[in-house]
């Protein structure tokens, strides 16, 4: 009788303890997640500080735009194009 009482007990006692702990987690959680920058954004496409991009990087990036080209492939097109290939 006396270890049942106590196992009961113990369960109560968690449960307890976790609707605090999820009441607390909850309430401080954002109603909406922030926005992540998509490609698009000139947040995402901005160069790192301190390399300033030349003429011809620009000017391959933009024809890899209007192709519609991304991940290795846009990144070997640009290589190309950079070396006057394309």
């Amino acid at each position: 009788m006396t270890t049942s009482l106590v196992k009961y007990a113990a369960a109560a006692a968690m449960s307890l303890c976790a609707s605090f702990a999820l009441a607390q987690t909850s309430a401080q959680k954002p109603a909406t997640a922030p926005a992540r920058p998509t490609a698009a954004s000139p947040v995402a496409s901005t160069p790192a500080p301190g390399k300033p991009r030349t003429a011809i990087s620009l000017e391959c990036s933009k024809k890899a735009d209007a192709q519609g080209l991304h991940g290795k492939a846009r990144r070997k097109f640009r290589s190309e194009c950079k070396r006057g290939k394309s």
